[in-house]
């Protein structure tokens, strides 16, 4: 599978990634995927919080952010969007990640370092925005302002999380209560939208695209 990729010449072009941001173990998950395996050095990374989306997220960080000790330097092609870190990034990267959540410090700008710690040469920063109506619309009408190339984002995977975060034609939402925003991002976004969820800390994630549903991937 090979998503979020533009051209083929020899020299890649630099692409605009988007991770959705929260204190969650979902939103944790999703940005280790996008340091091992989707960010390109020269890529740029953008993680954007939307505000009021509420949450505990002390402890989240400590405990599920930690990157692999040995991820490949090139990806094997399988996967939404594909890449490796170094052994010494990774291991720079989990180090800092065991000190998220001790202490009141934003967390926010504790993932912009580790992002930093991870992929030196990316360039990354972070961005706030209110959240007006459905957390989805308003993700969903950033990227397009921002021009984003991908949007990765955690997601709980549950029994009706494909029903009720369904669209009716025209992409409209169900309602506010229930919608799941990752589902309506992945199957709404005019870029290419990755669902991450991570099982257990060396299980792999599963992938969810509009193209590709449920697919797994080692860690």
């Amino acid at each position: 599978m090979e998503e979020g990729r533009r051209g083929s010449s020899s020299t890649p072009q630099s692409r605009k990634i988007m991770v959705i941001a929260d204190p969650t173990r979902e939103s944790a998950a999703a940005l280790q995927y996008a340091l091992s395996h989707a960010v390109l050095e020269q890529d740029e990374l953008i993680l954007v919080h939307v505000e009021n989306s509420g949450g505990s997220w002390k402890n989240a960080f400590s405990s599920f952010l930690r990157l692999p000790s040995s991820i490949s330097s090139s990806s094997s092609g399988s996967s939404p969007a594909s890449n490796g870190t170094t052994t010494a990034s990774n291991a720079a990267a989990t180090a800092l990640a065991s000190e998220i959540g001790q202490g009141d410090g934003n967390f926010l700008e504790q993932m912009k370092r580790i992002c930093e710690i991870a992929q030196p040469k990316v360039r990354v920063h972070t961005e706030c925005i209110a959240m007006e109506g459905v957390k989805a619309t308003a993700i969903l009408l950033h990227g397009d302002k921002l021009g984003v190339d991908v949007i990765i984002i955690g997601q709980r995977r549950t029994i009706s999380s494909s029903l009720l975060g369904t669209r009716r034609p025209g992409g409209s939402l169900r309602g506010s209560k229930g919608v799941d925003t990752a589902e309506y991002l992945i199957e709404n976004c005019k870029c290419t939208c990755v669902g991450v969820t991570k099982k257990g800390q060396n299980g792999g994630y599963v992938l969810n695209t509009k193209t590709h549903k449920n697919f797994w991937l080692l860690a």
